[in-house]
């Protein structure tokens, strides 16, 4: 069974930093994911991308609201699937819950976590 847990939110001042990490398991050869994602959902709004990172090639992407203060990278201290953000400069408007998203290039499988909410307020 895919699990995918989130960690690492919490109440940030503006202009801090937090890193959330997202340890993946129960992936088989047939739903191994090729994308590992975060995406957000402030109050009220629905929930949008926030940056993805290929599993074989690295290759990343991000929202422009978030480029040069958040970066994705495999999490390589555990020993599992996991993925990390690093957020610099938080925004008030970053606020929100943070999601994991694993999910096959055919889009045949996609799992989320249940997220981490990560308040940016002084």
């Amino acid at each position: 069974q895919v699990q995918l847990v989130e960690s690492g939110g919490g109440l940030v001042q503006p202009g801090g930093s937090l890193r959330l990490s997202c340890a993946a398991s129960g992936f088989t050869f047939t739903n191994f994911p090729n994308n590992l994602s975060w995406y957000r959902q402030a109050p009220g709004k629905g929930r949008e991308f926030v940056a993805t990172m290929t599993t074989a090639g690295g290759n990343t992407n991000y929202a422009d609201s978030v480029k040069g203060r958040f970066t994705i990278s495999r999490d390589n201290t555990k020993n599992t699937v996991s993925v990390a953000l690093q957020m610099n400069s938080l925004k008030p408007e970053d606020t929100g819950v943070y999601y994991c998203y694993a999910a096959t290039g055919d889009g045949l499988f996609s799992y989320w976590g249940q997220g981490t909410q990560v308040t940016v307020s002084s």
